[in-house]
């Protein structure tokens, strides 16, 4: 099943149209025609089947034959990631996060962050290609870049977890994890966290968790952390 992507389209149409753009792809890059049937989804949870109704590359126009909800888990997750050096890691970050499991990325800037400038426009395709890739009808939203601190003040709900290299007590992740509950986990960047952003998320109450005896790049961290969580959950 090929979905197509529209944050337009809700529960209540019968019948929709594409933008001109959307319309050359599916009518001229594709070659649907008039009777075939397309999915849509508009990232919300919602699954369309539509038939193609006009086939106009500058206005393609579909019949909704059918719609349905899909579950949503049963917890939530947030990754609040220190964007890497180079954009591609973490672009790829956002890729297998989104076909793993995950409802919300906040990049956050750190004391020893290497990029400060982030893409939003570019990541926010990463996350519509791979939901697409992935048939999840669910589209991660990714929240706008704020500084650490600025982050950490903020009201969380759930079990919060900071995973950071210091040599100080820390606790395995896998090990805190329980079914069902919502999570907010930090990975900081290549340089990790200062001391004092481990201070301050220690003292609004996150938990100091290690990922596994090596040392992880950021990326890297922020995947098993998010498997971490979708294992613990498949039960």
């Amino acid at each position: 099943m090929q979905l197509f992507y529209n944050p337009e389209i809700n529960e209540d149409v019968n019948q929709f149209s594409f933008n001109r753009e959307e319309s050359k792809h599916i009518i001229k890059v594709l070659r649907k025609t008039k009777g075939d049937y397309l999915h849509i989804t508009n990232g919300k949870g919602w699954l369309f089947q539509a038939e193609i109704e006009l086939n106009d590359i500058k206005k393609c126009v579909v019949n909704i034959i059918s719609k349905s909800k899909q579950s949503k888990r049963d917890y939530s997750l947030h990754l609040a990631v220190a964007p890497t050096k180079m954009n591609d890691r973490y672009e790829w970050f956002l890729e297998k996060a989104t076909e793993i499991g995950i409802d919300s990325i906040t990049p956050i800037i750190c004391e020893h962050s290497e990029r400060k400038v982030i893409k939003p426009e570019r990541f926010e395709r990463i996350l519509q290609s791979a939901m697409k890739q992935s048939l999840n009808c669910y589209l991660p939203e990714l929240k706008e870049t704020v500084p650490f601190k600025a982050y950490i003040e903020q009201q969380f709900k759930g079990d919060l977890f900071i995973a950071h290299c210091e040599e100080t007590q820390r606790k395995s992740l896998k090990n805190e994890l329980k079914p069902k509950n919502d999570v907010t986990i930090l990975i900081g960047p290549e340089g990790d966290f200062s001391v004092k952003e481990i201070e301050m998320a220690l003292d609004n109450k996150f938990i100091p968790v290690t990922l596994g005896e090596t040392r992880l790049r950021t990326e890297t961290a922020a995947i098993v952390a998010c498997h971490s969580v979708a294992f613990v959950n498949e039960i």
